[in-house]
């Protein structure tokens, strides 16, 4: 029986690389001189630190940049809450969201049966989402329809199997 799974992944090498990117760009940049702006990649996050909230923002923007560039997608980042840090600084998180959650697999299993598409069945399998049917057009019928949906996380189509 025909079959694919749909998974939500961030690929960490490019993340690493955006990050190192915007770190040096910030650097360099004139802007950014004496405002003691860093980007920091955490262990599934990103941590912003600059003097003021308008850096923050003007950072932010730089990191999407390359993010974009190295085609990450946005969806897969949460930003947190502005907080104050030591030394008269702001900083900001960003969590990267990686799996699928139960809540989403329900939404996403939700979506896939009111298609209404005969013969095409979901199931959760730990943090993916496994679509099965008995004709191959039907599969590609939902994974058109899922990329045009929007929620609000990436989502990639593999295992493709016959």
């Amino acid at each position: 029986m025909p079959s694919f799974d749909v998974v939500s992944q961030v690929d960490m090498q490019e993340v690493r690389n955006a990050v190192d990117q915007a770190a040096r760009e910030i650097a360099n940049r004139y802007d950014f001189k004496n405002t003691h702006s860093a980007v920091e990649l955490g262990d599934g996050s990103i941590t912003m630190q600059s003097s003021t909230e308008d850096r923050l923002t003007a950072l932010r923007q730089v990191l999407e940049e390359k993010l974009v560039r190295r085609q990450v997608s946005l969806k897969a980042v949460n930003y947190g809450d502005v907080e104050e840090a030591s030394g008269a600084t702001v900083r900001q998180a960003a969590a990267l969201a990686a799996g699928i959650s139960s809540d989403r697999a329900k939404d996403l299993n939700k979506f896939i049966k009111g298609l209404g598409i005969k013969g095409v069945q979901s199931q959760t399998q730990g943090d993916q989402l496994r679509v099965m049917s008995k004709k191959r057009d039907d599969l590609q019928v939902v994974i058109a329809e899922l990329k045009a949906g929007d929620f609000d996380l990436p989502l990639q189509f593999e295992n493709f199997r016959d």
